[in-house]
């Protein structure tokens, strides 16, 4: 089983230092094989806000951690037009990681980030038709077997960002998305923007979207939350089979939720028996 700890939304420049600090603590004691983090670095993609991610980056590296990070809508500028439009990432390249399509293989997981935000869309994502292709063409090369993963920072399907039910939109061009989660039988699809943990059947929430399991995390370390507070997630994958634990922020620590765990049978997830907490076992 690989360990993953995925983390969305850190937002620097309006975080918690107290929260920040307790994350590192959290990840150093799960010991992850890898440190997924959904995009959001930064609040208004100001250099001193990246320059402040990357020292979170640096910190969990020189702790031995493997890092896939991809962008999110807020570390495009928004009030730069000039930058928003000629060079909407380049800061993030200098200072998180100069690819935005990152991919990593665990034994028995491969997993791709792809790149979701856009100058024009503002807070909204969108995939293009090169992108759906570079999809394709790794998932299309891993080990027969290998869970796939795909990670996003805006969520491919409409989901609620409210206690009310009120639901965010839909990733832009999200029928070429869909195809190709269904097509190449991607397994597991994370992703943030939301600042709402919460985990569906794709099915359940598009037919055409197959069988993969949606994870989804809340903002990290924010102060800007959505009716809920602060959390990650850690996950224990191999093939076939999905542990999640939800770490949720007290006001004084992290906090697990009970875990779940999902097994994988024709092409479909089902909820399994539940299991010790994944980042104590």
């Amino acid at each position: 089983m690989a360990r993953i700890v995925h983390l969305s939304d850190l937002h620097f420049g309006a975080h918690d230092d107290r929260i920040v600090a307790a994350v590192l603590e959290e990840v150093d004691g799960a010991s992850p094989d890898l440190v997924i983090i959904s995009g959001d670095f930064t609040q208004r993609a100001k250099t001193e806000q990246y320059q402040e991610a990357c020292r979170f980056l640096e910190r969990l590296r020189d702790a031995g951690h493997e890092v896939l990070a991809v962008p999110g809508n807020h570390d495009v500028p928004l009030y730069d037009v000039f930058r928003r439009f000629l060079s909407p990432l380049a800061r993030y390249k200098r200072y998180i990681d100069e690819t935005l399509c990152p991919w990593h293989r665990l034994e028995g997981v491969s997993v791709l980030g792809l790149n979701t935000a856009r100058s024009l869309t503002i807070k909204d994502g969108r995939i293009n038709s090169e992108q759906r292709d570079f999809v394709c063409q790794h998932f299309e090369e891993v080990p027969k077997g290998d869970l796939k993963v795909l990670v996003t920072h805006h969520p491919l399907f409409a989901l609620p960002v409210s206690d009310e039910g009120i639901l965010g939109r839909p990733i832009g061009r999200q029928e070429k998305a869909l195809d190709v989660v269904n097509e190449l039988g991607i397994d597991l699809l994370l992703a943030g923007h939301n600042h709402r943990a919460s985990t569906h059947q794709a099915r359940d929430l598009v037919t055409r979207a197959g069988g993969a399991l949606v994870v989804q995390a809340g903002t990290a370390t924010s102060v800007r939350t959505r009716e809920e507070e602060q959390s990650f997630n850690i996950l224990e994958v191999a093939p076939g089979t999905v542990t999640l634990g939800l770490k949720r922020w007290t006001g004084d620590a992290f906090e697990s939720a009970e875990p779940t765990r999902f097994t994988k049978d024709e092409g479909k997830w089902h909820k399994a028996e539940v299991l010790a907490d994944p980042a104590e076992a």
